[in-house]
């Protein structure tokens, strides 16, 4: 009787920022398919997502891929669910209002990869820095480029997984990565945002090597931080054609800077400063092809005649995609 090895993994209640749980479950002569993944329940008391005298907590399963790295094993996105079946505090995926899969969303993740022993990136120097940034975003040379055999075998596993990866690049500090997964509908780009960034701390793992998802690891420092630009469409936006309801849309967002700050991300304001081609954490703008802009206004959206997507560059790297999907998709609909 063949065995399969279900790695179900879900988001904690740690604070401020979530973490990434799994556990592994053996499953006989398992089919492969999602609805054939049994619930199955943990101690919510050890993730700060239920008190010890009634610490039963669900794994409702939502996403499944192949897990390319294991024999006969799957990867298991699940929202927690509380013991009477409603949607644990914490489960930022139940708050997406996108059933219909009209928004489509593009995030850009980015991170660092970090030596444990020295506290710092790889090609950062045990005291003191590397040469200043310039020559690293999208740099070839091990001069230039530094944990490259952790970010390809990453970018492999995902292909091999199935999930929409789209790229990846060195980005513009020492040892700072990013890895884009587009999906059309907001859960489903969430599902794959999560999974990628579980098979990236783990294949890291295998190496030594811990990820880094601060959105401002080096402190008060010339170096750039790190985001999580969350590119997004619904059917107006890839259809209208139109300038004016383009303004429109960004000028909502205008109108929601802390609802949307709330949900970016930890530590955010300190990467938000004006600088390394960003805007300041409590102010707001929009423009075509500005970088440094709240939302940027792509190029290739104004090139075909207003008809593409906009990219909001605030949510920082270690931002829950689902929390962030939500609130871009209740601002654009408000």
């Amino acid at each position: 009787m063949a065995k399969s090895k279900l790695e179900y993994i879900w988001l904690d209640g740690a604070q401020p920022t979530q973490q990434m749980r799994s556990k592994t479950r053996i499953e006989k002569d398992f089919s492969g398919k999602l609805e054939d993944c049994p619930m199955w329940s943990f101690d919510g008391s050890s993730t700060q997502q239920a008190e010890g005298g009634s610490s039963d907590c669900l794994l409702k399963p939502v996403f499944i891929c192949p897990d390319p790295d294991r024999v006969s094993a799957h990867l298991v996105m699940c929202e927690v669910l509380n013991a009477d079946g409603s949607p644990n505090s914490t489960n930022g995926r139940a708050t997406i209002d996108d059933d219909d899969e009209d928004f489509w969303f593009g995030f850009e993740q980015e991170y660092f990869l970090y030596d444990p022993e020295t506290n710092m990136p790889l090609g950062f120097p045990v005291n003191g820095y590397p040469l200043p940034q310039g020559p690293y975003y999208c740099g070839v040379g091990a001069k230039r480029a530094f944990g490259r055999e952790i970010v390809e075998e990453h970018m492999d596993i995902c292909i091999a997984a199935g999930l929409n990866i789209e790229g990846i690049n060195a980005e513009v500090a020492a040892g700072q990565w990013e890895f884009q997964i587009f999906a059309k509908g907001a859960k489903a780009a969430g599902d794959q945002i999560w999974v990628g960034r579980y098979l990236l701390d783990r294949t890291a793992e295998k190496y030594g090597v811990h990820v880094e998802y601060h959105p401002k690891p080096l402190g008060d420092t010339d170096w750039n931080g790190s985001g999580m630009h969350a590119n997004f469409s619904n059917t107006e936006l890839r259809t209208c054609g139109s300038r004016a309801k383009y303004e429109e849309i960004c000028e909502k967002f205008a109108g929601t800077i802390k609802e949307c700050m709330a949900v970016y991300g930890a530590h955010n304001e300190q990467r938000l400063t004006g600088k390394h081609e960003t805007q300041a954490y409590d102010a707001f703008s929009y423009g075509i092809s500005d970088r440094g802009a709240s939302i940027r206004i792509p190029i290739a959206t104004v090139e075909s005649g207003w008809k593409g997507w906009l990219e909001d560059r605030r949510p920082s790297s270690n931002a829950d995609p689902y929390k962030v999907a939500s609130a871009v998709i209740k601002t654009v609909n408000g």
